[in-house]
């Protein structure tokens, strides 16, 4: 059982408690939101077929659907034993699905051109987070229309998501706040910049950053304090991070927040247990001096803020 923090006597322009469990404490303003806009997309019409495509040996049938896209090209979207109906369904409205089509024929991607073709989508696995779909696991068939191969296209789902470099000034000194916490995948404990996925389609963005530095550090940052390091990118990137595009759709906004707090903010920061523990979210924050972090921390993430951050200076971006 996490062991109750103690609460912190501020000033009262520096203090609001909603976490129950730990303090909350409001950070100085510093910086304005740099802001950059994405790119066109088209729309996309889908239909769930009635009826199933027959499968061999003793299997049941799958279920399909087709999906219409611009200019009349339709592609089919088949559903892998063990993905009930329901989850086809859920699969082909959720955000995960919409967006990445989107991201295929956008002006920069793999359909604008008419060089690659996508033919059908193999719905392979649908985790529910609640009622809308968390993650979402396919493989889509897309093929150069010159050289007639298939591109690799095993797709693991999981969306856009924030994360945020907190960067505290305290006697002369740099501080990062971190979190360290469990990650099954990779079988380990990381020390990681605070960060969260964007639930729905269309999120706020800065919203979600800021929620997540509340839910994660216990510290409340102002939206208009908040710096898109990514925006900063060329737009043709799409101002985002892509830390695993190999397989992985996940894009990355990275923030930074840049302040001056006393030292007694930085020693009850400093061990302190938090998180949403009863979703299994164990997390327990670190202070790191920032000219060692490069060397602390495996954290794709902090890595890519780091650069971000130090290119962005060296351009006279920041102030």
């Amino acid at each position: 059982m996490a062991a109750r923090a103690h609460r912190l006597l501020l000033p009262p322009a520096f203090h609001r408690s909603v976490i129950p469990h730990a303090p909350l404490h409001l950070l100085p303003p510093l910086l304005s939101t740099a802001i950059c806009s994405g790119g066109r997309h088209r729309r996309v019409r889908a239909q769930l077929i009635v009826g199933r495509m027959a499968s061999g040996g003793s299997q049941a049938p799958s279920s399909t659907a087709r999906i219409t896209l611009p200019g009349g090209n339709s592609i089919e979207v088949v559903a892998a034993p063990g993905v009930s109906d329901s989850d086809l369904r859920n699969a082909i409205s959720s955000s995960l699905f919409k967006q990445w089509l989107k991201n295929m024929q956008s002006d920069t991607g793999l359909l604008a051109g008419g060089h690659m073709s996508l033919r059908q989508v193999y719905i392979q696995g649908v985790d529910m987070f609640g009622r809308g779909v968390g993650f979402l696991k396919f493989k889509a068939d897309v093929f150069d229309k010159e050289t007639k191969a298939k591109i690799p296209g095993i797709v693991f789902a999981r969306g856009p998501a924030v994360s945020v470099l907190i960067l505290l000034e305290s006697r002369g000194k740099t501080f990062v706040v971190l979190t360290e916490q469990p990650r099954v995948p990779v079988g380990r404990l990381i020390l990681e910049l605070p960060a969260g996925m964007i639930d729905d389609e269309g999120g706020d963005v800065v919203g979600t950053a800021v929620r997540e530095v509340e839910e994660e550090i216990g510290i409340h940052l102002n939206k208009e304090d908040m710096v898109n390091l990514t925006a900063f990118l060329d737009p043709v990137t799409g101002c985002k991070v892509f830390p695993s595009p190999g397989g992985c759709d996940e894009e990355l906004s990275l923030f930074l927040y840049r302040g001056h707090v006393e030292e007694e903010i930085l020693s009850a920061l400093q061990g302190k247990e938090m998180g949403l523990r009863d979703h299994g979210e164990l997390i327990k924050v670190h202070v790191v001096p920032y000219e060692t972090l490069w060397r602390v921390t495996a954290d794709a993430k902090a890595l890519a803020a780091i650069a971000l951050y130090e290119m962005a200076k060296r351009n006279g971006l920041l102030p």
